[in-house]
């Protein structure tokens, strides 16, 4: 799912490119997508693009007429800017937003199709869209730390919660849980004030980081390698690789379709955590602790080390 540096970079993008233009309309390939009625998706045809925002994982566009066009790309939704009136792909192209300079095209990968359009006027109607969570990237330690201790949960869950914090998923909560030397499934509210000061300042620098990358990355052009891992991670999509910090062997934790990676030695102080059926299932076949699965790896790694069973969530 795209997460707030890549949602800034396509916001970035955009502003260059149809901020003070006119939509000339909107072309749907999927009926779908359009997850509004009223009012209806003609009425922004010949509307001015007078603005561009972030509401949460949304992206919003603020035309003429109090409309508001929210873009939800959920998991597998992208952005691309092509040629105007460009045909749209059958299979994965879901609309297109047509400007005289080039048109905006929604794609969304797979085959569950959960990328939506929703189209709104006033901003009451668009206030009812915002999850709530807060701005990580401008909120001071106060407010952090009140979203993050509002309910208990484990900290992966907590700064993944769009009700708590605006813009963070999968792949950005590893890298700053890393960063921050946490574990995913700490407490929140069992958290001692300097590991919520760590985790402040990690957030907001990694987060800060990667916008920066992204913006460098793109330079005038539109961003079109939006995905959840890259090489530069520090652990996020690294299972087995080495930490980048301690060399250790990168342990994740898997549910359904979501993935946490952590390093045992900077983050846990050695546990690896493990999936409740399969810990059932194998019993004393796991190592619990980062000494039992070091003493169970071959000299030097290779290939019987990359046969290990994966590790999942406890």
């Amino acid at each position: 799912m795209p997460e707030l540096p890549d949602l800034i970079a396509y916001v970035e993008g955009l502003d260059r490119r149809i901020l003070g233009r006119t939509l000339e309309g909107v072309r749907l390939a999927n009926a779908f997508v359009l997850r509004s009625v009223d009012p209806p998706i003609g009425a922004v045809s010949g509307k001015r693009v007078l603005g561009l925002s972030l509401l949460g994982k949304r992206i919003v566009l603020d035309l003429e007429d109090e409309l508001h066009i929210i873009v939800h790309l959920m998991i597998a939704g992208r952005l691309h800017w092509c040629k105007a009136l460009v045909p749209l792909q059958r299979r994965q192209g879901h609309a297109a937003f047509d400007f005289e300079n080039g048109s905006l095209v929604l794609t969304e990968a797979g085959t569950k199709k959960r990328a939506s359009i929703t189209l709104v006027r006033g901003r009451a109607a668009l206030a009812r869209h915002d999850p709530g969570g807060i701005d990580v990237l401008t909120a001071d330690f106060a407010a952090f730390a009140g979203a993050l201790r509002r309910e208990n949960h484990t900290l992966k869950r907590a700064l993944t919660d769009p009700r708590l914090f605006g813009g963070i998923g999968n792949a950005y909560s590893d890298e700053i849980l890393h960063r921050a030397r946490l574990s995913p499934l700490s407490m929140t509210m069992r958290l001692a004030d300097d590991d919520i000061v760590r985790l402040f300042k990690a957030t907001q620098e990694t987060l800060g980081e990667w916008i920066l990358r992204l913006r460098t990355e793109a330079g005038d052009g539109f961003p079109e390698k939006v995905t959840a891992f890259r090489e530069e991670m520090a652990v996020h999509g690294r299972y087995r690789l080495p930490c980048p910090v301690c060399g250790t062997q990168v342990q994740r934790i898997v549910r359904g379709n979501h993935e946490t990676n952590y390093c045992p030695r900077c983050q846990t102080g050695g546990r690896i955590f493990a999936d409740r059926a399969l810990s059932r299932l194998l019993k004393d076949d796991w190592p619990r602790t980062l000494e039992e699965l070091e003493e169970r790896l071959p000299q030097g790694g290779g290939a019987e080390a990359r046969s290990l069973p994966r590790r999942v969530s406890s």
